[in-house]
């Protein structure tokens, strides 16, 4: 699910791109709300790691998740800042903390591959497949297995 546009080369799809633990990671640009740096964030007592807590948004309460945890990678040793990229689900609206922000990529739909076989089982369950760049696996996010959250961690 990404904005496709119609070119002389075909169909293009856009993603914002992010890094997490070193790993390129693409979500489909119709899927991203905002992108900003998350501040005074709440944590939910009972909550799951993955669930950082909930934060104030403009206005809109946003439950933070933690996409290090949520890949099963350790938390950050460099001390910068997380950043977040705003996604809707039904309705409600998540940041999804990420090391840093990227660039926006349009890239052929066709360039899109399925999820290797050797693609860590930990981001072959989140992911929508894999764009081959020179040099680097961009990691597409499909943004409703990020937010498959179990009914214990949606206690928050």
């Amino acid at each position: 699910m990404s904005t496709k546009t119609q070119s002389a080369e075909g169909a293009m799809a856009e993603y914002v791109t992010a890094m997490i633990g070193g790993q390129l990671f693409g979500l489909p640009i119709s899927r991203v709300q905002d992108v900003f740096m998350p501040e005074r964030v709440t944590r939910v007592p009972l909550a799951s790691r993955e669930i950082s807590g909930v934060l104030n948004l403009r206005g809109r309460i946003v439950t933070v998740v933690d996409m290090r945890a949520r890949l099963g990678l350790p938390k950050p040793e460099d001390g910068k800042p997380p950043m977040a990229v705003g996604v809707d689900l039904r309705g409600e609206s998540y940041g999804l903390l990420i090391d840093q922000i990227g660039e926006v990529l349009r890239l052929p739909e066709e360039g899109k591959e399925e999820n290797p076989v050797n693609l860590d089982p930990r981001m072959a369950k989140l992911a929508g497949g894999v764009h081959r760049l020179d040099g680097q696996l961009m990691v597409v996010l499909d943004v409703d297995r990020v937010l498959e959250l179990s009914p214990e961690m949606m206690a928050a």
